[in-house]
C-alpha cells in the first residue's frame, strides 16, 4: 500500500487556498489539487508491505503523545522548482512543528524499518508546503498570492493513497492526537519532586 503521514487542513484555510487557486484555473496547463486533498506531507513513504501497518501507526501514536499541538500559519506562495519551468505551485506552511513531527518519523521509520523505508522520500530538505496546483503543460506562472492565514495543529494521520486514472483517491487509516504528554509529565514529576522537599 502506498502511505504517506500529512496534516491536512480546516475547511476556512481550505476555502482561502482554493479561492486562490482561481489564480492558475484560467489555465488548462495547472491542474488545481481538489480541496479534500489539500495538505501537508510530513512523510511520503511510497508503497510498503501490509506487515509494516503496525509499526507505522504505533509510530503515530508515539510521536502524537510526546509533541503538543502548534499554531501554523500560511504567508505566501512560491513553486517547485523555484527557477526555470515549474512544476508545481504550493503555499508555504511555516510553523516549528512541522519540522520536529517530520524529522521525529524520519527517525521513527528508520529505527522501525531501516534506511530502506525512507528511500520514496528522496534526500530533500523538509520544507512544510501544500501543494496547491500541477503543472501539466505550458502554462504561465502566476504572481505570488499572499495570506494571512493561521489554525492550530492538533493531529497528523496516516493516509493510504490509491492512484486512480481519475486522481489519487485518499484515506486516512488513522488520526495522531497531539498531546504533548511526555512534557506535562516532566512538569509534574518537577512538581512532585519540589513538593517533596
Amino acid at each position: 500500500m502506498r502511505l504517506f503521514y500529512a496534516i491536512f487542513l480546516p475547511e476556512e484555510v481550505k476555502r482561502a487556498l482554493v479561492e486562490a487557486q482561481g489564480r492558475v484555473a484560467r489555465y488548462k496547463g495547472w491542474r488545481e489539487v481538489a480541496p479534500h486533498h489539500l495538505h501537508v506531507t510530513l512523510l511520503f513513504l511510497g508503497e510498503r508491505p501490509e506487515g509494516d501497518l503496525a509499526d507505522l501507526l504505533a509510530l503515530g501514536h508515539r510521536l502524537g503523545r510526546l509533541h503538543p499541538p502548534f499554531t501554523a500559519r500560511i504567508r505566501g506562495t512560491g513553486y517547485f522548482p523555484n527557477e526555470g519551468t515549474p512544476r508545481v505551485w504550493f503555499a508555504k506552511a511555516e510553523g516549528e512543528g512541522f519540522a520536529l513531527l517530520a524529522e521525529g518519523l524520519r527517525e521513527g521509520v528508520r529505527e522501525t524499518l531501516g534506511e530502506e523505508a525512507l528511500l520514496a522520500g528522496g534526500d530533500k530538505p523538509f520544507k512544510p508546503h501544500i501543494t496547491l496546483a500541477r503543472r501539466k503543460a505550458p502554462a504561465p506562472r502566476v504572481p505570488p498570492v499572499v495570506f494571512g492565514l493561521e489554525w492550530p495543529v492538533t493531529e497528523f494521520a496516516l493516509v493510504r493513497s490509491e492512484l486512480k486514472p481519475k486522481g489519487p483517491v485518499y484515506t486516512i487509516l488513522e488520526k495522531f492526537p497531539l498531546r504533548g504528554e511526555h512534557g506535562r509529565e516532566q512538569e509534574e514529576s518537577a512538581g512532585e519532586r519540589s513538593q517533596d522537599h
